[in-house]
């Protein structure tokens, strides 16, 4: 299955519930006051969030009345245009660094072990040599559950004893690495959120050690967040995205829910580039965010093909 058909596939929720009906509404005849009206509330029925959903509206009416749009065809294409340029990453994710390393940030139950795996496997597929650091130490048997699955990516883990300074096993795994040549270390680290300034201090300092680690050390700090939670996630996103300075957005269980838009308005309210989207869950399920093709398989109509 290609990327695009694979996209699709995981969007088919998404599409079948609204999007494929605001194609539809768009694209149905000249566009009038009538048609905005009914697109923004199509809109915030995707979850996309009503502030964003009006600011989608307003952009498309622009659109319209700038270039003298007279189809719906051409104004499903400017929405689809203003939905790429809104998801659009300002920047590629800095994997640079000798390691680079990625931190992988969230609240247990959405899927923050299963995303650090599959992105082992991903890049480990690209012949890169990855390290994985068991930086969870709170929670029981996230280590142990973090070694399954690093075993099915086939890339081995650095990790202490349960209760240990997660700290001090990130420092470990990223000296470790760079000693011995590896070009990735993707660290787990504690999805508790009991306390806002507990977390951020731990969070704070591990972003620390790792420099302290490896001066040529490169950080990237990935948000995972629940698909199926929708706009909720959002709230939920906005203790980690300050604690943690997170650079980017992981967005799972896409597949299962058909609040696609959620990304649409994740990245609006947050600010945050999704790198990476869940269409499923095999190991190849974790996909590179690409805008321009999220746009067109969200908006794909019935009895359009895939590429």
């Amino acid at each position: 299955m290609g990327f695009f058909e694979k996209l699709g596939e995981g969007l088919r929720k998404t599409r079948d519930s609204v999007f494929g009906s605001i194609a539809d509404l768009v694209t149905v005849s000249e566009i009038t006051e009538d048609t905005y009206d009914e697109l923004e509330e199509q809109l915030i029925l995707a979850d996309v969030g009503a502030d964003t959903a009006v600011r989608l509206v307003e952009q498309l009416r622009e659109a319209v009345r700038r270039n003298h749009l007279k189809t719906g065809e051409q104004a499903l294409d400017a929405l689809k245009g203003i939905v790429r340029e809104m998801l659009r990453a300002e920047e590629p994710m800095r994997l640079d660094g000798r390691p680079a390393v990625i931190l992988v940030i969230g609240v247990n139950g959405v899927g923050k072990t299963t995303s650090i795996a599959k992105l082992a496997h991903l890049y480990a597929g690209r012949g890169k040599k990855v390290l994985l650091a068991a930086g969870d130490t709170f929670r029981a048997a996230a280590a142990e559950q973090l070694c399954v699955w690093a075993e099915r990516a086939g890339v081995p883990v650095v990790r202490h004893s349960e209760g240990a300074d997660p700290a001090a096993v990130i420092f470990d795994a990223v000296q470790s690495a760079a000693a011995r040549g590896y070009d990735l270390v993707i660290c787990d680290t504690a999805g508790r959120l009991h306390n806002k300034k507990n977390l951020m201090d731990e969070l704070s300092k591990i972003s620390r050690v790792v420099n302290k680690a490896c001066g040529t050390a490169s950080v990237e700090t990935l948000l995972v967040l629940d698909a199926i939670t929708g706009q909720n996630a959002i709230s939920q996103a906005g203790q980690f995205v300050d604690a943690a300075n997170a650079t980017g957005i992981i967005l799972t269980k896409l597949d299962g829910t058909a609040k696609g838009g959620s990304v649409i308005g994740i990245k609006a309210k947050l600010g945050l580039p999704v790198r990476f989207v869940g269409v499923g869950e095999g190991m190849d399920d974790l996909m590179e965010f690409d805008a321009d093709s999220f746009a067109d398989a969200l908006f794909l109509r019935e009895g359009e093909g895939q590429a």
